[in-house]
């Protein structure tokens, strides 16, 4: 009984594992013949990375921090207090996201490798 039942886990596996390989083919072949706009392109980490002109590392950094001062942002346009505690606590996390984008933006800057010039 144990040898059928081995025998039907088999089977039961190597559909799944083949029915995943058919569902992965068909994604690819749709990623592929998709069109996107040309100005897409312009979004890609690698463009803005060239753009900016910094490693991966600081850019990771900076996009974090750009993140956290969005995140700051976002408190004060969500949020409306009616009294002071609510005031308080709001300003308490826009305090805490800005102190999370300095923090980002100053790993950023350590993590930034000095060129030539900088030396001396």
């Amino acid at each position: 009984m144990a040898v059928s039942e081995a025998a039907s886990l088999t089977g039961v596996w190597t559909r799944s594992v083949e029915s995943a390989r058919r569902g992965r083919n068909v994604a690819a072949a749709y990623w592929r013949e998709a069109k996107f706009p040309s100005w897409l392109q312009y979004l890609h980490f690698h463009e803005i990375q060239k753009l900016i002109g910094l490693p991966t590392a600081p850019m990771i950094a900076f996009m974090i921090g750009l993140g956290c001062v969005t995140g700051a942002i976002g408190v004060s346009l969500f949020y409306k207090a009616s009294n002071l505690p609510e005031f308080q606590a709001i300003q308490m996390w826009r305090m805490e996201w800005l102190l999370a984008a300095t923090a980002a933006f100053v790993a950023g800057i350590l993590l930034k490798k000095p060129s030539g010039g900088d030396r001396g």
